[in-house]
């Protein structure tokens, strides 16, 4: 598998599960032990797409920026989406949001999607909903 390859299929990633909702992909690209939210593989990759949609049904990823090197991959996105199911403690709100994150990803040998790590800017998107966060007294 070739950089330009892993950049494909991070790409489709993005378009077809992450902003598409084309489950199916997820199985063509994830690596059955990639870990995920409470399970492994596919399964576990889309529950946590499967509940950020509860919350976000019309939640959109843009990549901003996607580097691959050797069998890695990085990318800098951002989201926008509008609240109308129960985020967390956050009750539906129809508050648009907008916030950014970065994920990684490793490749097997195989050329399947082995490990998916994200992080992203939950304080600024809690803080678009309205969570009024306060330092412990």
């Amino acid at each position: 598998m070739t950089a330009g390859d892993r950049e494909a299929a991070v790409r489709r990633l993005f378009a077809d599960v992450w902003n598409g909702a084309d489950e199916a992909t997820a199985y063509e690209l994830i690596a059955p032990d990639c870990p995920g939210l409470g399970a492994s593989g596919p399964v576990g990759v889309l529950a946590w797409h499967q509940e950020r949609r509860v919350s976000f049904p019309d939640l959109r990823y843009k990549i901003v920026d996607l580097v691959v090197a050797g069998d890695r991959a990085a990318v800098h996105w951002r989201a926008t989406g509008t609240q109308h199911g129960q985020f967390g403690p956050v009750p539906p709100s129809g508050t648009m949001v907008n916030y950014s994150g970065a994920t990684f990803l490793r490749f097997d040998p195989e050329g399947l999607i082995a490990d998916v790590w994200s992080v992203n800017e939950l304080f600024q998107l809690l803080q678009q909903l309205g969570v009024e966060m306060l330092p412990p007294a």
